[in-house]
């Protein structure tokens, strides 16, 4: 009987059946109340029902499957019956939080932090020393990482068994298109590196029951090169991200070049169409026998691009002193420069895939995109620069003012005179 009324209370947590689910709680509680014996007695092995429905499904109880199925309103039935059922670790140390995790259950990972309001199950971590931030940097869930950070009072810089922080997970992960949006929520609340925790003070999101003094009076930092340097490190991070970006994408480009390559090899081709010769081999690119000239500028617009991105990493992996805000500026000149790159590269693509007798008019409609945004571009490059040179004609009259700044001089009064 115990086996069966065990086996339908996980299939109601599974299938989220809430109407049965109070019944079975129910019965599952009477029994121990009239038998409370059942509790202490132990099998051949010594094993006891709690060791037991342990070591059952990796420690996994019925709340844990409802959190992994996001089955929300059978998670506040057992929450309400069953607190206790919350805190049940489950194998290799991982919480019910760690599980909505890597199931990608934002709801149900939203309803348990709110319901448990506690500090120390948010900041539980598994046996590696992953917490719910280091795990949900990993798997890449924007949404959970957001509301993690919106305070719930997890641990911004909190260290997992190899010393790293959620920013150098995200780091060390595999590049992708939300990077750049996690690494912006991270140091927007305060994330370093684990390198650069030495020297700052630890930051945790503050709890949002917590009233005990304004967040800019805990967080804002006091001193102003402190903030400057973190916003050069967010802005170093994002090219960082970018650059790695249009490297991968130049770098396709290049081994997949429009219009594609001959499959074949040596076959006689009509004599026309700007075709030199009426051979070819197999593997090379049918845009350079079709058109050498649309072919050159591709390939030349694709190379600036990529050697551009790759000039960009490579000087942020030298460990030159970037923390300037000229170095950055030339970095980010650098990377205006690929991405101009990309846009030809674009351009010339779509020509190479248009008729001959639509060429003309996307011909028109190309250029007048690209002349705007070259203008956009220039504006950008114009404004950045004017600022750059204030700022260094400000620096230079602060030292020169500071040389030529008179000594204040001893007045001495003839005392003849008095």
């Amino acid at each position: 009987m115990a086996a069966t009324l065990e086996s339908k209370l996980y299939e109601a947590a599974e299938e989220g059946d809430v109407t049965v689910l109070p019944e079975l709680i129910r019965q599952d509680r009477e029994i121990i109340q009239r038998k409370p014996e059942f509790t202490k007695q132990v099998d051949s092995k010594g094993s006891s029902p709690l060791h037991s429905a342990s070591a059952k499904g990796e420690g996994r109880n019925p709340l844990h499957l409802a959190a992994m199925k996001g089955k929300v309103e059978v998670l506040k039935e057992l929450v309400r019956v069953r607190p206790q059922a919350a805190r049940v670790a489950v194998a290799s140390g991982e919480t019910v939080l760690h599980l909505c995790v890597k199931y990608a259950q934002f709801e149900s990972l939203r309803l348990l932090v709110d319901l448990m309001n506690d500090h120390e199950i948010v900041n539980a971590k598994d046996d590696y020393g992953m917490s719910i931030l280091h795990l949900a940097v990993a798997y890449k869930q924007i949404e959970i990482i957001k509301f993690l950070l919106s305070g719930t009072g997890v641990e911004v810089n909190g260290l997992n068994t190899n010393s790293l922080t959620a920013l150098d997970v995200l780091a060390q992960s595999r590049r992708g298109l939300k990077d750049f949006a996690i690494a912006e929520s991270l140091r927007d609340a305060g994330a370093l590196k684990a390198t650069e925790i030495s020297h700052s003070r630890p930051r945790i999101v503050r709890s949002r029951t917590e009233t005990t003094m304004p967040r800019f009076a805990q967080d804002v930092p006091t001193n102003q090169p402190a903030k400057r340097e973190d916003w050069l490190t967010r802005k170093r991070d994002s090219l960082m991200v970018v650059a790695s970006l249009m490297a991968t994408m130049s770098f396709q480009a290049g081994l997949t070049p429009p219009g594609g390559l001959w499959q074949d090899g040596s076959i006689q081709a009509p004599q026309s169409n700007n075709i030199k010769d009426g051979s070819h081999e197999a593997g090379t690119s049918i845009t350079a026998y079709r058109s050498q000239s649309y072919y050159s500028q591709y390939l030349a617009a694709n190379t600036i691009s990529f050697i551009a991105s790759m000039s960009i990493i490579l000087l942020l992996i030298t460990g030159l002193p970037f923390k300037r805000r000229f170095f950055m500026w030339i970095l980010t000149v650098i990377m205006w420069i690929a991405i101009s790159a990309m846009a030809f590269t674009y351009r010339i693509s779509l020509l190479v895939f248009t008729p001959k007798a639509e060429e003309l008019n996307v011909t028109h409609i190309l250029d007048y995109a690209l002349v705007a945004w070259l203008l956009v571009m220039a504006l950008l490059l114009l404004a950045h620069t004017i600022r750059l040179t204030v700022n260094i004609f400000r620096k230079v009259e602060s030292v020169v003012g500071t040389k030529r700044k008179p000594q204040p001089s001893l007045s001495y009064t003839n005392s003849s005179n008095v």
